[in-house]
């Protein structure tokens, strides 16, 4: 075998009030490709990953060339991050005929990304909720859009996670986890109006939204033009919104909405959920 090229999905996480442990594997790819190479690996990024595949598969540390294209933009919190450690670890896992499991490869990717809220969903597909030591997936029906609007500014996750606060009112935290039920009651069930009302959260999106201008904007202009409900992507800069009906009208309702509030050019894609996961093409 020369090379191997895996495929892996983007991710919306947080879905609002499920922060570290929602999310939804959309069809939004980034492939990457491994190929025996002489050398060394550049890019410290990719190493680390590299080097903790090669511990845990109790294999000898050997050079290798990788590619990575796709339409998976970075920072913008549609987990191109994951896009790049999945992919380059089940790439080296397929090039050195399986080594690990899919359950190790996966316990690897949260270990380098810090929390599952992305890599879950992006490893297996569909909606997943996520906990510390388990996690639960479930297929999306394709009648659910999500549309993103994608401004043309990168948030850092770093930022925006140095941006939270330590605590948050007793009550504000209940309310969180009621609608984290809810959405997860309204995945688990296929009852996707249940949705509706349910993005509201307390624990990090009023502090990021500090970082994208028109969010809040945004986010009421989709509830306003018949979607479910909208909320930020994983840290941003993406604005998510689920909807039913009317995908276009809600794509350019947002995108007018984020230009009037001075939040400048954006890019709108609606996507259906990815249901397959990661994929050795």
């Amino acid at each position: 075998m020369n090379a191997v090229s895996v495929r892996v999905p983007a991710t919306t996480a947080n879905l609002g009030p499920g922060f570290d442990c929602l999310g939804v594997a959309l069809q939004l790819y980034n492939v990457v490709t491994v190929r025996a190479a002489a050398g060394s690996w550049p890019d410290p990024f990719i190493a680390a990953a590299a080097q903790s595949f090669f511990r845990r598969a109790d294999r000898a540390p050997r050079a290798f060339a990788v590619t990575i294209s796709g339409d998976v933009p970075c920072s913008r919190g549609l987990g191109s991050s994951v896009t790049v450690r999945l992919g380059l670890i089940a790439a080296l896992n397929a090039f050195y005929d399986q080594p690990l499991t899919v359950a190790e490869t996966l316990d690897l990717v949260v270990q380098l990304e810090g929390h599952p809220d992305n890599a879950v969903p992006a490893c297996y597909g569909g909606f997943a909720v996520s906990g510390r030591h388990a996690h639960h997936t479930v297929s999306v029906e394709p009648a659910v859009k999500f549309v993103a609007v994608i401004p043309d500014r990168e948030v850092a996750t770093k930022d925006a996670r140095a941006i939270l606060p330590a605590r948050v009112p007793l009550p504000l935290a209940v309310e969180n986890i009621q609608n984290s039920g809810l959405i997860i009651s309204a995945f688990l069930a296929r009852n996707y109006r249940l949705l509706k009302g349910a993005f509201a959260d307390h624990l990090h999106q009023p502090y990021r939204a500090r970082l994208i201008t028109g969010c809040e904007a945004v986010i009421r202009a989709a509830a306003a033009a018949g979607a479910l409900g909208a909320f930020i992507s994983g840290s941003g800069s993406t604005l998510m919104a689920v909807t039913l009906d009317r995908a276009e009208f809600v794509a350019e309702s947002m995108k007018h909405a984020l230009c009037a509030a001075g939040g400048g050019a954006a890019q709108s894609l609606i996507l259906s959920a990815d249901n397959e996961g990661v994929k050795v093409l």
